[in-house]
């Protein structure tokens, strides 16, 4: 039976990643996870899209919301949580075209991060109400935090695997080119083990431990997955293969975003939690598509 074998939580979107060995599930993702943002000056996401180098930022949130900030200079820094309800100023954030309002961290972390990333403004969602989930995949009030469009990422190891062994084959001899490429290039949430490979693909209902979770849509894939997460550079791969092999319609694909479902009679914000370890049980499958033929 799958297995959940890891779990990241990215505090601050786009930077380095978290690896705890549990995590608290809200409705709008894990506790902690993409509740801060760097946007530019017109209020939209800069991430590593923009910016390979976000992802040298390593940051760690507090008990009370607060977020500590090392840069790849060695420069700390410790945010407090800004609040709407305390006076904090709210500004409009977009990711995507989705549009929602954000509070403003303080004068001195808007310095700090611009001397380093010119032009950007650091924010909080204190309101996790304020962004709903695409119309075209969510139900009724179900909200998402600053993640690209979705609670969760789940990722399958078997499926890397796969995608692994495409990709060294389009590199014969090639050590380099064709080297294995680790899942944090894919920067998910809950990543699971034991699975056929690209078994995921027909998931339509799953439980993890404890929870359940609606499996909304494939995730399409961007340059963030050619970007090494430790140095920021950036290579041809993944998204040379998956365009070969994973292209579903418009879309590359790997992984499936997740919506966590509420369990009967719990009421309030923590849905529950996930283990490593936990086991992965599919609860409903529909036909898996198929890749198109390049």
């Amino acid at each position: 039976m799958p297995q959940l074998t890891a779990l990241h939580i990215h505090p601050l979107k786009s930077a380095y990643r978290l690896s705890p060995e549990s995590a608290r599930v809200e409705p709008w993702g894990l506790v902690g996870d993409r509740r801060w943002m760097l946007v530019d000056e017109r209020g939209k996401a800069y991430t590593q899209r923009e910016n390979p180098g976000i992802g040298r930022f390593k940051v760690l949130p507090g008990e009370d919301g607060s977020l500590a900030v090392t840069g790849p200079d060695g420069a700390r820094l410790v945010v407090p949580a800004p609040s709407s309800a305390a006076g904090a100023e709210v500004v409009k954030a977009d990711i995507f075209g989705s549009v929602f309002e954000a509070a403003l961290a303080n004068a001195e972390a808007q310095r700090w991060f611009a001397e380093r990333l010119p032009g950007v403004r650091l924010l909080h969602l204190d309101n996790p109400l304020a962004r709903a989930v695409s119309p075209d995949y969510a139900e009724s009030g179900e909200t998402v935090s600053m993640a690209d469009g979705f609670p969760l990422l789940l990722a399958s190891t078997d499926s890397l695997a796969a995608l692994n062994e495409l990709i060294a084959a389009e590199y014969p001899g090639d050590e380099v080119k064709g080297a294995a490429l680790p899942m944090e290039r894919f920067r998910p949430n809950l990543v699971i083990s034991g699975a056929e490979a690209w078994a995921e693909d027909g998931w339509r209902r799953i439980r993890v431990g404890e929870l359940t979770f609606r499996v909304a849509k494939p995730c399409g894939r961007c340059v963030i997955t050619t970007t090494d997460q430790e140095t920021g550079e950036r290579f041809q791969e993944p998204l040379r293969t998956l365009a070969k092999y994973r292209r579903f319609g418009k879309r590359l694909v790997f992984g499936q975003n997740l919506v966590p479902e509420r369990p009967e009679g719990v009421t309030g914000d923590l849905l529950g939690t996930v283990r490593i370890g936990d086991e992965v049980t599919v609860l409903e499958e529909g036909p898996r598509p198929v890749p198109d033929q390049r």
